[in-house]
């Protein structure tokens, strides 16, 4: 029979007791920074005997050391998402037409007929001289092809922001990467179109606006965020002023275009 503490309580009630009424000890001295048990050893006799440890000493530590040594996941708003899905679906289209158009000049090549893209409107806009140009393969395979896969891509993480998703640094920081191949690309190839194929693709001019759009606003986004080194000053201004830079970088593509061809764009 176990010997009775008081009038019915029992030495197994007794440490029940003396272990809740710690714990909830414990609790209290964490708030308020004091010192406070840090275990409970019961003697022989069934009385408890408590040790006292400071408040670092009871606290696990692992968690705020854990969550400090995480990389930071950022998400972006609900304006810079739309923004992703917008560009890489009118990426995505211009990709497909070309890739449709370019499809039905070889079929028609190949059955000894000629077909003509409905963008070529005249000798200068003329998406078939584009298409057919070695430019217009410069891996090896379709350009198109190739941004069937990455507006493809920019969409996705577009949809992922929309669903509250974080993306790391290394995250954000390849798909400014990414879009920075975009960016190089485009000007490239607008550099073959205007000075080397002598024709201007207006699908061609939809994706170049769209990659160059979307470069710009990720790599303020990045700045913003700290992802990418910047003084004070251009973070203020990406802060309040990104659409800035894109509709001057596009302004220039089209003095460009205007100053090579002028009025036989119109011809």
């Amino acid at each position: 029979m176990q010997p009775i503490i008081g009038e019915n309580r029992t030495v197994r009630d007794h440490r029940a007791y003396l272990l809740m009424s710690t714990e909830r000890w414990t609790h209290t001295c964490v708030r308020h920074n004091v010192p406070c048990p840090k275990m409970v050893q019961l003697s022989s006799d069934g009385i408890g005997v408590m040790s006292k440890t400071t408040v670092n000493d009871v606290s696990t530590g692992s968690g705020p050391e854990r969550a400090a040594d995480a990389p930071r996941a950022v998400g972006g708003s609900r304006a810079f998402a739309i923004l992703l899905v917008i560009t890489g679906a009118a990426g995505l289209l211009a990709a497909w037409v070309i890739t449709l158009d370019k499809n039905k000049i070889l079929e028609a090549k190949l059955a000894g007929k000629t077909f003509t893209p409905g963008c070529s409107v005249n000798p200068i806009v003329s998406c078939g001289s584009v298409m057919e140009s070695k430019q217009a393969a410069a891996f090896g395979f379709p350009n198109p092809w190739l941004g069937l896969v990455c507006y493809g891509i920019v969409i996705c993480v577009g949809m992922s922001l929309l669903a509250r998703a974080r993306f790391p640094r290394w995250y954000w920081l390849t798909f400014n990467f990414g879009t920075l191949f975009g960016v190089g690309f485009c000007t490239w190839l607008q550099f073959q179109s205007l000075y080397r194929i002598n024709a201007l693709c207006l699908w061609c001019s939809l994706a170049w606006v769209a990659t160059i759009t979307m470069f710009w606003y990720v790599t303020s986004f990045n700045i913003r965020n700290d992802f990418l080194r910047a003084p004070r000053w251009l973070k203020s201004f990406f802060g309040e002023f990104t659409w800035v830079v894109p509709v001057t970088h596009c302004g220039i593509i089209a003095m460009l275009i205007l100053t090579r061809w002028g009025s036989q764009l119109w011809a």
